[in-house]
């Protein structure tokens, strides 16, 4: 996988932070941008965190699935974009938050972890593609960390226009680089 490969992963994971930073934005009366920037750190530390101890995860039990490495990378991103595509068709629209401006810790959290899980998933197929982790989990969390400023300011100035199209658009990237990974790996492509 190489560098433009992982700044689309890294895209599509930051998806669901988004979303959620444009709901953050929305409910800000005043735009806060110290708020946004705690808001879009926690959200970029924890997507870049996850896929770590996924890769962790994924080099133990490398050896045992080396022949078919590229199918569970496959099947795992296509899982992940699937999800987010029917998540972007099928929920409401309306923000998973409180009503008021000010930053909960605790629910800052719980919405940076459940945000990153899928990057778990994606840590451990970083492992099967002997990707430079430093490197993805870097990319990973500060383009997580841009999208989500971004959203929180977006979110301020337009509302949750934007909410449905950005996991749309998510799901959809990781599932074209499963098909991708797929397909090199079958010799279907050669790029």
């Amino acid at each position: 996988m190489g560098i433009f490969e992982l700044i689309l992963v890294s895209i599509g994971l930051a998806m669901d932070a988004f979303a959620v930073s444009l709901c953050k934005g929305l409910r800000m009366k005043t735009i806060n941008y110290r708020q946004g920037a705690i808001i879009s750190f926690t959200f970029g530390f924890f997507q870049a965190l996850m896929p770590l101890l996924g890769w962790t995860l994924g080099l133990q039990f490398e050896k045992y699935i080396t022949t078919f490495d590229h199918w569970i990378a496959f099947v795992l991103l296509f899982a992940i974009g699937g999800k987010m595509l029917w998540d972007a068709f099928h929920e409401d629209g309306s923000c998973p938050i409180g009503e008021n401006e000010r930053i909960k810790v605790k629910e800052l959290f719980l919405l940076a972890i459940a945000t990153s899980i899928d990057a778990l998933a994606v840590g451990i197929t970083l492992a099967f593609l002997k990707v430079d982790i430093l490197l993805s989990v870097s990319l990973i969390g500060i383009i997580t960390f841009a999208i989500s400023f971004f959203g929180v300011v977006l979110g301020h100035r337009f509302g949750t226009r934007f909410q449905g199209k950005a996991e749309m658009a998510g799901g959809i990237v990781l599932i074209l680089i499963g098909i991708k990974i797929l397909c090199s790996h079958l010799g279907i492509l050669m790029f």
